[in-house]
């Protein structure tokens, strides 16, 4: 996932979050999109916001552990959909949609909002 004005939606956080929380967000949405990563790493990416190999390795940016919740999943899913399907096309953009989706939803209703 390249970086770019997506992230200037979301505020950036003031602390970031701690990497075993970022982990198991990724272990949740993995289950979530029945998927099981090689590895989960972080480091320092300057173009992108993470990256997925063709192996099953995923590396996320450390930047992304000050970016909002939000934001963070919006990066999660796009890279564990890519151990589904390893292109950009239509059924790519359709499963991160529905996933957000999905988890928009559930959000709405665990504080008491109708969803969408």
């Amino acid at each position: 996932m390249r970086k770019g004005t997506d992230a200037t939606r979301y505020p950036l956080l003031e602390e970031a979050v701690p990497v075993a929380i970022f982990k198991a967000e990724v272990e949740t949405w993995a289950r979530r999109i029945e998927v099981e990563p090689l590895e989960v790493r972080l480091r320092p990416m300057r173009r992108k916001w993470a990256s997925c190999s063709t192996r099953g390795r995923l590396t996320f940016d450390t930047d992304l552990l000050r970016q909002p919740a939000a934001f963070r999943a919006e990066a999660i899913v796009h890279e564990l959909v890519h151990l589904k399907v390893p292109n950009h096309g239509r059924l790519f953009r359709s499963l991160v949609r529905s996933h957000l989706q999905d988890n928009d939803s559930e959000a709405k209703l665990k504080v008491g909002m109708r969803p969408s």
